[in-house]
């Protein structure tokens, strides 16, 4: 998935999820806590495999992502396309109208619009994608 699009979360919690997107969501697909404050969207595929590594995991380790499985939604666009975000979801993501949608390879990200503008600010750097595709081997 790529790509960022601008959207507004209405007074019921529903977000508009791009045309694109859920051409590669699909039909169902899970919303739930993301990193850096936003929220991650699988495709039914995606969340499988997440799972399956996490089931892979020693019950020690897994301590930690309990809250992600807890508050992780299934949706299933309605026939504008939008999806209903719960409250505790909106809150963590401090989403509250202006949001920005982003593909990240195998997920999609929806970002509090101010939150990512400041993050994508601070990694349209130059010197700082060199550097972060050189310690990856690109």
């Amino acid at each position: 998935m790529t790509g960022q699009y601008q959207h507004s979360i209405d007074a019921k919690g529903r977000l508009f999820i791009p045309a694109k997107l859920r051409e590669e969501l699909g039909e169902t697909f899970y919303v739930t806590m993301g990193m850096d404050g936003c929220l991650s969207v699988y495709s039914d595929v995606s969340w499988a495999r997440f799972t399956e590594k996490f089931e892979s995991l020693p019950y020690t380790k897994t301590k930690a992502m309990r809250a992600l499985f807890a508050n992780a939604a299934k949706c299933e666009p309605d026939a504008q396309g939008r999806i209903l975000i719960p409250a505790k979801l909106r809150a963590y993501a401090k989403l509250e109208k202006d949001v920005v949608v982003i593909g990240v390879s195998n997920r999609a990200e929806i970002w509090n619009a101010e939150r990512w503008q400041a993050v994508e600010e601070e990694e349209l750097d130059p010197a700082k994608l060199f550097a972060a595709m050189e310690e990856l081997d690109f």
